[in-house]
């Protein structure tokens, strides 16, 4: 058993249909239990480009008086630092993401319903896009499952979460994932659910088929060395009991902002990712006290970010093969 063991290598699977090509070993390990990779910001890659959006309205008051009456050296800034994903939620989901951090507004002064994604500005495409594409995605790939965590809510009314919660049950509808203790790919797969929608907002406690919020460790670090100790710092604290996510974003601040002029946040991530992704080979999913479950980046689709964090179950596939010694 140990020589197959060693010949499996989840980080070579397909990575558009990775799940379904996971060994029959983890197929009963709860999936809060394994190592899945997500997107933090997930729809930043369509950001209104063309200032026809406003700075959205958490952002600090000089910035957003800055940006009303000098716009055209503002908005470079702005997008530069904003934008954490360059690719479409498509080719994330093709690359093996299956876990999407989505930020939801309501624009300011528009009468319609519709509803967008935010990051510093809003993005051009609306929820409900969106959220046809995952599920026309999943119709193609139906044994991936991906968790939506929907959070912020800027601008939402009552009446707004209702038209939310309404548009992701009909586009979802019987592939919606309820509630559950403790939810296996054999058992998603024998109901045919592909999606848990993960809310945070009261209204999940009147619907079975939201999920309550996911928690999202969260370093607010600048500098790769910071946020890992960080982490090491909370890991020995336990990990919470369901499913978790672990941000290796980095967080810019406006002293960093400003004694880095010409850089991007891109030029930040992809400068830290060698060592991020170094500790991120040390990490092993599982139950234990230390162990990690959904690891979200930003820019996942252009670093070995995603492949790295699904080798991770080659840890739980071990333990479930081999007999104890």
């Amino acid at each position: 058993m140990t020589s197959e063991v060693s010949q499996v290598s989840l980080s070579e699977l397909p990575m558009d249909n990775w799940m379904a090509h996971l060994p029959s070993a983890l197929w009963e390990t709860p999936l809060c239990y394994m190592a899945i990779p997500g997107s933090h910001n997930a729809m930043t890659y369509c950001l209104d480009r063309n200032d026809r959006s406003p700075v959205d309205p958490t952002q600090p008051d000089m910035l957003q008086k800055l940006d009303k009456y000098m716009k055209p050296i503002i908005r470079p800034f702005v997008y530069k630092w904003a934008i954490a994903q360059e690719s479409s939620i498509r080719e994330q989901l093709d690359s093996g993401v299956r876990y999407c951090d989505l930020r939801i507004a309501h624009r300011p002064n528009d009468s319609s319903n519709d509803l967008y994604f935010y990051h510093g500005v809003y993005t051009t495409i609306t929820v409900e896009m969106v959220l046809k594409e995952i599920r026309e995605w999943m119709d193609v790939h139906p044994k991936e499952v991906v968790i939506l965590s929907f959070s912020h809510f800027l601008g939402l009314n009552q009446e707004l979460h209702t038209l939310l919660v309404s548009t992701i049950k009909s586009v979802f509808d019987s592939k919606l994932c309820p509630k559950m203790e403790c939810v296996t790919l054999r058992k998603l797969w024998s109901q045919s659910h592909q999606v848990i929608v993960s809310y945070e907002h009261n209204i999940a406690n009147c619907h079975r088929e939201l999920w309550f919020h996911i928690p999202y460790w969260w370093a607010n670090k600048c500098k790769a060395e910071a946020l890992i100790e960080e982490f090491e710092r909370r890991k020995q604290n336990g990990r919470p009991g369901g499913f978790f996510v672990t941000g290796i974003n980095l967080t810019e601040d406006l002293k960093y902002i400003c004694s880095h002029p010409t850089e991007s946040l891109k030029d930040m991530v992809m400068s830290a990712y060698p060592t991020l992704l170094s500790w991120v080979k040390q990490q092993k999913p599982g139950s234990n006290i230390g162990s990690l479950n959904i690891i979200a980046g930003d820019f996942v689709t252009e670093s070995w970010f995603i492949p790295t964090v699904i080798a991770l179950n080659e840890n739980l596939l071990k333990r479930t093969i081999l007999p104890e010694p």
